[in-house]
């Protein structure tokens, strides 16, 4: 199986093994009914997920700034009926087990059986848990099914992991000092039958107390016993909290890679009866209008890791009463010549969501694009359309070859050329882990493009700026520790730019070359401003022209999806595409930026957020004078408008992505 599976779960198996041997022979202190005894280990389950709650809020709390104690005890209580549904779901089998009306069940070695179960299916439960203890900072939700298969396109998972358990071993001590607490509670109590066994007074109490349990389990399991409750989903955690990030909280991981285990991303959607009807709300279908000629410009997209806005100094000038400097003076320097989108977002939250979006102009809803059922689904990109208009095209990541599935994705969408660490073609500038330091590979990378014919289009993946947060050696003095690990790897990769801009600068194609930069996602954050559900997907968007001719700051709606319709749209490029986003450079497009959270779309249009949930409006907040989502104003603004776009787009994409028609047959 996947490597991340196969890591954890030796990992989950050594230590286990370990405490199995220390407690398989330890004598029970007490005997109770058996009933009792499984009710009293069920409840210290319960427990051990309550613990594991208030442990993550306590690593977590700068990440909830609104989370007070009337509303952390809310969420504990809310937290009740997921943990239920969890345990209920990994315990079954030892539940089973256990009500069998038989009399071998009370034999030591049956009894032992039924330990290692427990211990093995509960102890995996909470160390995925605890995982996201940390993890969680990085992908801003809990950890869903999604991961197994995102792992799997990645060739060199399993030394971040080791390098992810190294750095956070307290975690990892945190959860053996859990497990060992459930083996010993486990251990102090041995069952002992209600009634004689192999009477009929015990076989007719076993079977009345299996249908029982069975029924309490499933109610449990679903979260409620009414006809009309239908299974709880992560969505239900919305009901415990009062802004869409603190819904983390509520849940545990267990049951979020249940809950999504085999789930599919893209299912018909009939909000409006007509294709007439959903175009002439939204159509993705763009048709240029241009009667002007294609300009061959050149395009070089820069993709930044985890370069939230809050970095960007330039961008958060009124901040800490204008005194926030940032962490990348370079990009402050190129955003006084570049034309800026002041308010730009992701469309997802992790790395194999960003390409999609950028250059395909595909947002990732539900599921990473590239994991999703379709990947298989013919697309357009910037590199198929370009390529067709003589354009030469090339991805640049200085990773192993593999690692993301972004070589895969590559081909798919068109582009002639992956050119990653392989085609670096030595270990030098290599940081061990993810791939090729940000300056040398910024250095091959511009090389690479003077060796390209004009007119091309060429992309490139940054590294460096990613856990373990490292720099080379040799910059450790000039980029110390911040306030945050990450910050000095932004400085780091700033200055990467820089020395790449410093010498494609002084290259023949450069005056003739459009600039994008942005960042695949957002990351830890310091400030409290960006610890919002909004701001969680806050990433810069700068387009540059290498002859000055691009300036101005934009503060419209704009997100990942809108570079390629945009960059399209600057060359007058006249033939019909599709594309989920806009043309930044029309006046006229609707701006909007859309994204996914634990089961809830995410909707910003105008000055306005929009949360649907199960395709009903669960919340409109002014996103502008309450960031922190204090009032909900569902109920007393008027959305059908605003309901109605989110429908058409939502039906667009889900339709087209299900019935496979991402491109225009010409």
């Amino acid at each position: 199986m996947q490597r991340l599976y196969q890591i954890i779960c030796y990992f989950c198996q050594l230590n286990l093994g370990c405490m199995m041997k220390l407690f398989r022979f330890s004598q029970p202190k007490f005997q109770a009914n058996e009933y009792l005894v499984m009710g009293y280990r069920f409840f210290v389950v319960m427990c051990l997920y309550s613990a594991g709650r208030i442990i993550f809020y306590l690593f977590n709390t700068s990440m909830f700034p609104n989370v007070g104690l009337a509303s952390f005890m809310r969420i504990m209580r809310g937290g009740v009926m997921f943990d239920t549904s969890a345990v209920l779901y990994l315990n079954a089998l030892f539940f089973l087990l256990c009500l069998l009306p038989f009399s071998f069940k009370y034999n030591d070695g049956y009894q032992r059986l039924l330990k290692w179960i427990f211990m093995s299916f509960n102890g995996t439960g909470l160390a995925f848990n605890h995982i996201d203890i940390i993890y969680y900072r990085f992908i801003l939700k809990r950890t869903t099914a999604s991961v197994f298969d995102i792992v799997s396109y990645d060739a060199g998972n399993y030394k971040l992991i080791l390098q992810f358990f190294y750095d956070f071993w307290y975690i990892v001590f945190i959860w053996l000092i859990t497990v060992w607490l459930l083996s010993v509670l486990y251990s102090l109590f041995k069952p002992r039958p209600f009634f004689k066994i192999n009477t009929w007074k015990y076989r007719l109490l076993s079977f009345a107390v299996l249908i029982l349990v069975s029924g309490l389990s499933v109610i449990g399991m679903r979260g409620g016993y009414m006809e009309s409750t239908r299974p709880i989903n992560m969505n239900n955690a919305g009901k415990y909290v009062n802004s869409t990030e603190e819904m983390s909280l509520v849940l545990n991981t267990p049951f979020c890679i249940l809950r999504t285990w085999g789930k599919k991303a893209f299912q018909v959607k009939k909000y409006f009866s007509s294709e007439e009807e959903v175009n002439r709300i939204y159509s993705p279908l763009r048709v240029p209008n241009t009667g002007a000629a294609m300009k061959k410009d050149n395009v070089v997209i820069i993709i930044l890791e985890s370069f939230s806005r809050e970095f960007v100094g330039s961008l958060n000038k009124d901040l800490q009463n204008g005194q926030y400097k940032g962490y990348t003076p370079f990009l402050d320097s190129l955003i006084t010549k570049s034309l800026v989108f002041t308010n730009a977002f992701a469309n997802g939250r992790k790395s194999i969501d960003a390409i999609p979006s950028v250059t395909a102009s595909i947002p990732a809803l539900v599921l990473p694009y590239v994991i999703s059922e379709r990947s298989g689904n013919k697309i357009n990109s910037l590199a198929s359309l370009l390529s067709k208009e003589g354009y030469q095209s090339s991805f640049f990541h200085g990773a192993p070859n593999g690692s993301m599935g972004f070589d895969a994705f590559i081909k798919m969408a068109g582009f002639q050329q992956y050119i990653g660490k392989n085609e670096y073609g030595h270990d030098e500038g290599f940081d061990g882990i993810w791939g090729i330091w940000d300056e040398p590979f910024f250095q091959f990378f511009a090389d690479e493009i003077d060796k390209m014919k004009e007119p091309f289009f060429t992309a490139i993946f940054s590294v460096s700026s990613h856990h373990p947060f490292n720099v080379p050696k040799q910059y450790k003095e000039r980029f110390p520790e911040e306030n945050i690990p990450l910050q000095k790897c932004i400085r780091y990769t700033d200055f990467a730019i820089k020395e790449f801009f410093d010498k494609a600068s002084k290259m023949p194609w450069f005056k003739n070359t459009l600039f994008v930069i942005t960042a695949d996602h957002c990351a830890q954050s310091e400030l409290k401003e960006y610890k919002t559900s909004v701001n969680y997907y806050a990433v810069p968007l700068i387009f540059y022209k290498g002859d000055g001719s691009l300036t101005g700051k934009d503060q419209s709606l704009a997100q990942q999806i809108d570079i390629m319709p945009t960059v399209l749209g600057y060359l007058n490029y006249s033939k019909p595409y599709i594309a989920f986003g806009n043309n930044l450079f029309d006046q006229s497009a609707q701006r909007f930026a859309i994204n996914y959270i634990e089961e809830t779309y995410q909707f910003l249009i105008g000055d306005h957020v929009y949360y649907f949930t199960d395709n009903q409006l669960t919340g409109i907040y002014n996103r502008k004078e309450d960031p922190y989502q204090l009032e909900n104003l569902l109920g007393r603004a008027n959305s059908q408008k605003e309901e109605d776009l989110f429908k058409a787009i939502m039906q667009q994409f889900n339709n087209r992505m299900a019935q496979n028609r991402l491109v225009v047959d010409q």
